[in-house]
């Protein structure tokens, strides 16, 4: 007789988890949770952010707000006199370090 052999089912990388099964709930997290940057396209000649997966311009409205500012890592919203950053990385903060002058090490390793 021959052996069976059954293929294990592998998970979809790119389906969303579980908790968000259908585009209404995905968009009701997105709501709840405020507008989110998620792509920025720039060239010579035009600056395009992603919000929640709307495309703008700058001087385009995103809801109530009118986009003022878009650069490379933000966009920056104005509703009224309420300003709003929106990061394309919100969890990666920029910081800076001193660099330390260190003698250099010859192919040995000694200094």
């Amino acid at each position: 007789m021959a052996p069976y052999v059954f293929a294990q089912a592998l998970p979809d990388p790119t389906r969303p988890p579980s908790a968000l099964n259908t585009v209404q709930e995905a968009d009701a997290v997105a709501s709840e949770a405020g507008p989110a940057l998620q792509s920025v396209i720039l060239s010579s000649d035009r600056k395009i952010a992603i919000i929640n997966g709307q495309a703008v311009k700058q001087g385009d409205k995103y809801g109530e707000a009118r986009v003022i500012k878009i650069t490379e890592t933000e966009v920056v919203l104005r509703n009224g006199n309420e300003m709003q950053t929106l990061k394309l990385f919100p969890s990666i903060e920029k910081k800076r370090t001193e660099i330390r002058n260190t003698p250099a090490k010859n192919d040995s390793g000694r200094q």
